[in-house]
């Protein structure tokens, strides 16, 4: 295992600064190419069915591996079509989920272990009707019969899933990556090339200071530090910014958070695992340091922490501007499904 974890870390430093190993990567990735392409050609005309829901489907993806921001735009993007008067759902892989069958419903009361934290983190905030499973048109069938007054879906990824007709793309991008290396996966960080951004319908940059043509700024916004064990808020104290802190991430990108805290003046020392690690108790005693880390990471560690240990939530923030489009191509697409 720790043979493996090396080797992946070595090809993701492989990413951002080309290597040896980038060449040796690149036969992998001519095949990936080839095998996507052709899969894409084989959807594009026909000879491999699309499933077309009977509501309108939303498609918040990335083009990249790795953590972009997907699920904070996701909570937003709920919000803002409730507050549209819209009803709508959510389905999603549930990446490290072990739930006994599938397509499987997320509830407030479902354990991580069978919803994966993403999901649970966005019913938690939400209280969204969510489906996870890899079968796509499953999810998207079970969360119709479940949840009859959904009137549209968000798809949690599945920008690359050509199976699912979708109305609306959006593709998450990093402002902030210093990513020198653009092959395709394993060679590269890439899913797709760079060329496919030109034919979502919008493009949303985390971490961008301003709007810029058809690219959307999102802000990650944090909150004061939260409690992980709710039991452990009638405890009348405060996370200490001025404490020297344990920041813990098992997340795809573990560097904004790092940076996120680090912009806040606390003093953290980092401690990193991997994307959708499940962990134990063990991971996150320090003895009496405060420990911080991601609302993604803290949806599995409610069990185990204490009053010791804290979450940064954190909001997505974009422009008027995108809400106005966003919602006149959710209304658009919403008139044109009814016609059919």
């Amino acid at each position: 295992m720790l043979l493996i974890m090396n080797f992946k870390s070595q090809v993701e430093n492989s990413w951002k600064h080309p290597n040896f190993l980038t060449l040796a990567l690149l036969p992998l990735s001519w095949l990936y190419a080839i095998l996507f392409g052709l899969r894409t050609l084989l959807y594009r005309h026909g000879l491999l069915t699309k499933f077309k829901p009977s509501v309108p489907v939303i498609v918040v993806g990335n083009i990249t591996v790795g953590g972009t921001g997907k699920t904070p735009l996701t909570v937003y993007l709920i919000e803002l079509l409730r507050n549209s008067g819209f009803n709508p759902g959510v389905i999603s892989r549930g990446y490290g989920s072990k739930a006994q069958h599938y397509p499987y419903v997320v509830r407030d009361e479902s354990s991580v272990d069978c919803s994966g934290d993403e999901p649970a983190l966005i019913v938690k905030r939400t209280g969204v009707p969510l489906v996870i499973g890899s079968n796509r048109k499953e999810s998207i069938e079970s969360l119709l019969h479940s949840f009859p007054k959904v009137d549209i879906i968000l798809s949690d990824d599945g920008l690359q899933h050509l199976a699912l007709e979708r109305d609306i793309e959006i593709c998450v991008v990093n402002a902030t990556d210093q990513c020198l290396n653009e092959n395709l996966f394993p060679a590269g960080p890439y899913r797709e090339s760079k060329k496919r951004l030109k034919t979502v319908d919008l493009i949303v940059s985390n971490g961008a200071l301003q709007d810029l043509d058809s690219i959307f700024s999102m802000k990650l916004i944090a909150s004061e530090p939260v409690k992980v064990n709710p039991a452990a808020n009638k405890i009348n104290d405060r996370f200490d910014p001025m404490k020297p802190t344990i920041a813990v991430a098992g997340i795809g990108n573990p560097e904004r958070f790092f940076r996120t805290c680090r912009e806040l003046g606390f003093d953290i020392d980092e401690v990193v695992f991997a994307d959708h690690h499940r962990f134990k108790q063990a991971d996150i005693e320090f003895g009496d340091k405060q420990v911080l880390m991601t609302e993604k990471d803290a949806v599995k560690c409610v069990d185990f922490s204490g009053r010791n240990h804290w979450y940064l939530p954190v909001d997505a923030k974009l422009s008027k501007q995108f809400d106005e489009l966003f919602l006149a191509l959710a209304h658009r697409v919403t008139i044109d499904k009814s016609k059919y």
